[in-house]
């Protein structure tokens, strides 16, 4: 295919605010009005350069148009697409075909959560099989956890090491849920409560609240700015059934993402070797395994041996989840998606923890969704064009 031109735009600031479980006294507006004026002061723009939007929060109700209404009604484009990676390659998009120049991407939530006990809000649908039977997003997820062990021999030691890995990885973010909280080994997993077999309680995601979001603009216009801009290489998306109200059978679903991570890899001129860091998307540590396979990092059925022996680690082979994840770091309902591209530009560009940085670092990989969910959105990222 003719060159790729989504290499021209580039990613040039982001910002998370604090992430926790609560966020005592805050909601989801005071936290995007500490988002906002943090991602224009680190782009180094002012809001009248913002010419494009895509901001929204789940309780308040802000929206795009009321966004550029308090920006001061300059910006001409107002995205529309799900939050995390979609929106940003709809943004990509906007920015490449001169529908806009700079664009705000940014989300918080603060005050959905308010069931201690039950599914997060953003994935519990009011249907008949949830209502009445009980399904819940842990149990769909390990249905296709439970397959992959049938049919490959996947050992639950191999899930253990996903999520001590991230978690490890957590435990060293200082703006995230489980900052400090102490190391976590594949035995403190295994030892956790079950939840839905095969997931024991810590190879599960949290749910918290927090903010956060991305600027974009042309490679041409960040040269004239003081940041670290960082290319979008290849994206795609891979949508194959309405989440958590479809069953979510292996034989169907179980390869989600894959079509997504081809068209990826084909508009990047890339292959999975090439990529230094893997930011996969982490609602239940089988999904790290899952998507290795079915991204083309290793044949179906071997992830669960490809994760062992320190290949995930930061400093190994393809580090997965620098950031600590939604295992660790942050759940903060849609804007968890946002955060594995914020997660990818912030290593790419220098700015997470010394401990959590992969040295020399060029390429890393997103993703979002999973087998569960029933869709499964990539993106590749680099310091330079392809």
């Amino acid at each position: 295919m003719s060159r790729n031109p989504l290499q021209d735009v580039v990613i040039i600031a982001s910002y998370n605010t604090q992430q926790a479980r609560r966020l005592e006294g805050a909601n989801d507006m005071s936290l995007m009005l500490e988002v906002i004026p943090a991602l224009l002061e680190r782009a180094g723009v002012g809001a009248d350069q913002v010419d494009g939007v895509n901001v929204s929060t789940p309780v308040w109700g802000l929206n795009g148009r009321e966004t550029i209404q308090l920006l001061g009604g300059q910006p001409r484009w107002c995205g529309n697409e799900f939050m995390g990676i979609a929106a940003v390659l709809e943004a990509a998009g906007a920015i490449a075909t001169g529908q806009a120049e700079m664009i705000m991407i940014a989300h918080a939530q603060a005050g959905e959560y308010s069931y201690g006990e039950a599914t997060s809000p953003w994935t519990r649908p009011t249907h008949e099989f949830s209502e009445c039977w009980g399904l819940y997003t842990a149990a769909e997820f390990a249905f296709c956890a439970q397959r992959h062990m049938h049919l490959y021999g996947t050992r639950q030691e191999a899930l253990a090491e996903v999520a001590a890995t991230i978690r490890r990885n957590g435990n060293k973010n200082p703006k995230g849920c489980f900052y400090d909280r102490g190391e976590v080994t594949p035995e403190d997993v295994l030892a956790s409560r079950m939840v839905a077999s095969p997931f024991h309680l810590l190879d599960c995601c949290i749910n918290s609240e927090g903010g956060g979001g991305l600027m974009l603009t042309t490679a041409e216009r960040a040269r004239d700015l003081d940041v670290v801009p960082i290319h979008i290489l290849g994206g795609g998306t891979d949508r194959q059934g309405m989440a958590y109200t479809r069953a979510p059978v292996w034989d169907t679903y179980g390869w989600v993402g894959r079509r997504a991570a081809e068209r990826s890899f084909e508009m990047a001129g890339l292959r999975p070797t090439d990529v230094d860091v893997c930011e996969f998307y982490d609602p239940f540590s089988f999904e790290i395994i899952r998507q290795f396979e079915a991204f083309g990092f290793c044949a179906e059925g071997e992830g669960g041996d490809f994760v062992m022996d320190g290949r995930i680690a930061v400093d190994g082979e393809f580090p997965v989840v620098t950031n600590g994840g939604t295992l660790s770091f942050s759940h903060a309902g849609t804007l968890q998606m946002l955060q594995k591209v914020i997660s990818g530009y912030e290593q790419l560009s220098g700015q997470l923890p010394a401990e959590l940085t992969v040295p020399d670092a060029n390429v890393a990989i997103a993703s979002n969704g999973g087998s569960g969910a029933l869709f499964c959105d990539v993106m590749l990222m680099g310091r330079e064009p392809t």
